[in-house]
C-alpha cells in the first residue's frame, strides 16, 4: 500500500462460479466501454502458451497444463478474465459487466473417483504437455522398489495395513499475493512482486508475454510470509500483460477470499501403508501407496509426491520397500508447494503406522522404533 506510482491502474480478476465448465462465449464490450477502464483481457485476446505455475528448476517436472486464460474453467475461482481500471471500484464494476455463457460440465471432487474408467476428463486440451495420463486424470506418477517386497511380505509373521488421510491445509501468509508492474525508462518491464522465486518468474513470464527475458526485471522485496504459497507464478502474468497493453503501471492484490479460493494449498493425500513384521518386531517389508489430490492443475505434483515417500521411508531399517504415488486432477482448489514439501504427509502416515505396528506386537512404541 505504500507504493503508489503515477497513473497506476488497478487490476481485478473475474473468476469462475463453476467447478467445471466450458466457456461458450464471452462478451467484454460493456466492460471495455465503462469510463475508467483501460484494458480487458481473456482467452480471446492473449497468447495461448502452455506453462506451469510451479517455480521450479528448468526443465520443470510439473506438467504444462496452465494457460493465462483458457476456454475451460476447472475449479470455482479459476480465471476467466481480468481488467485494468483507474480505481479498484471501477475495476470491480467492470467485472460485473462481463457476460459469460458457460456450458456446465460434470465436476470431480474425489481423486479416486477421478481415476476411474469413464470419469470426465478434466484436461482434454491437446496442447498441454507433460501430463502422465490425462485420460485417467493423473497429472503425475512415481514408483520405486528396493529389494524383494513380495518375498518380504511372504516371510512376515504379521502384516499391518492402514489407510491415513491428510486434508487440505492453506499456508495463510499475513501478506497476500501483490504484484505491481511498470515500464522503466528503457522500456523494460519491471515486476515488483511478493515471491519466493524471482528468477523463475522472469523465465516463465517471457514466453507468456512474448517478449525477450532480458526485457524483464523482477524485484523481490521482503516477503510477509510465503511458506511455499509464493513459490508460484500465480498472478504476475496478469498485471504484466495489462501494463504491456496500456503502457501504464498496474497493481493487482488478491483478497483474502481469493487467497483461500485460488492460491495454493498442501496436497491432500490418501496414504495406504502396509508393513510386514517378524514377531520379534523387525520390519521386513514396507509399502506406501499414495493417491494425492492435486486439484485442477498439476503444479509441484510430481516432486511433492516423491518427497512424501523418499524423505520418510528410509527413516526405519527395512530391506524391502515399495513406494508409489499418483497425483490426480480434481475440480477443487490447486495444491502446490507448502513448507515440508510432501514430507509432513508422509511422516504422519509412517509414524502413525509405526504406532499401529507397536500396538499389534504389544510393544512400547519407542522400544519398537529402536529395534
Amino acid at each position: 500500500d505504500d507504493i503508489v506510482l503515477p497513473e497506476m491502474l488497478h487490476a481485478r480478476i473475474l473468476r469462475s462460479p463453476h467447478a467445471h465448465a466450458r466457456i461458450r462465449a464471452i462478451d467484454t464490450r460493456a466492460a471495455e466501454a465503462l469510463p475508467g477502464v483501460h484494458a480487458v483481457i481473456c482467452h480471446e485476446n492473449v497468447p495461448r502458451v502452455a506453462y506451469t505455475t510451479a517455480g521450479q528448476g528448468h526443465p520443470e517436472p510439473s506438467p504444462y497444463d496452465n494457460f493465462m486464460f483458457d476456454r475451460k474453467v476447472r475449479f470455482v475461482g479459476d480465471r476467466v478474465a481480468a481488467v485494468a481500471a483507474e480505481t479498484p471500484e471501477i475495476a470491480e464494476k467492470a467485472l460485473e459487466l462481463i457476460a459469460v455463457d458457460y456450458e456446465i460440465l460434470p465436476p470431480l471432487f474425489d481423486p479416486e473417483a477421478a481415476m476411474a474408467e469413464g470419469a470426465p476428463q478434466i484436461h482434454d486440451e491437446p496442447d498441454a504437455r507433460g501430463i502422465y495420463d490425462a485420460r485417467r486424470n493423473i497429472a503425475a506418477h512415481v514408483e520405486m522398489e528396493i529389494g524383494d517386497v513380495a518375498r518380504g511380505f511372504a516371510e512376515s509373521d504379521l502384516v499391518v495395513e492402514n489407510v491415513y488421510r491428510v486434508p487440505y491445509v492453506q499456508q495463510c501468509p499475513l501478506e497476500p499475493h501483490i504484484t505491481i508492474t511498470w515500464l522503466d525508462e528503457d522500456d523494460r518491464l519491471v515486476v515488483r512482486t511478493t515471491t519466493q522465486v524471482p528468477f523463475h518468474i522472469r523465465r516463465i513470464l517471457a514466453p507468456l508475454l512474448e517478449i525477450p527475458v532480458q526485457r524483464i526485471r523482477v524485484v523481490k522485496p521482503r516477503v510477509g510470509g510465503g511458506f511455499g504459497a509464493k513459490q508460484e507464478v500465480l498472478i504476475e502474468d496478469i498485471p504484466a500483460m495489462l501494463t504491456l497493453r496500456t503502457g501504464r503501471p498496474v497493481r493487482l492484490e488478491l483478497t483474502r477470499k481469493e487467497e483461500f479460493q485460488s492460491s495454493r494449498t498442501r496436497h491432500p493425500q490418501i496414504i495406504r501403508m502396509r508393513t510386514g513384521l517378524t514377531k520379534e518386531g523387525r520390519i521386513v517389508a514396507q509399502e506406501m501407496r499414495i493417491v494425492a489430490n492435486t486439484g485442477a492443475y498439476g503444479t509441484h505434483a510430481l516432486t511433492v509426491q516423491c518427497n512424501s515417500g523418499s524423505k520418510t521411508l528410509p527413516l526405519y531399517r527395512c530391506e524391502n520397500v515399495r513406494f508409489s504415488a499418483d497425483a490426480v486432477y480434481t475440480n477443487l482448489p490447486v495444491a502446490g508447494a507448502f513448507r515440508g514439501y510432501g514430507g509432513p504427509q508422509g511422516f504422519f502416515a509412517l509414524e502413525s503406522q509405526m504406532d499401529a505396528c507397536a500396538a499389534a506386537l504389544g510393544l512400547d512404541p519407542v522400544e519398537f522404533r529402536r529395534r
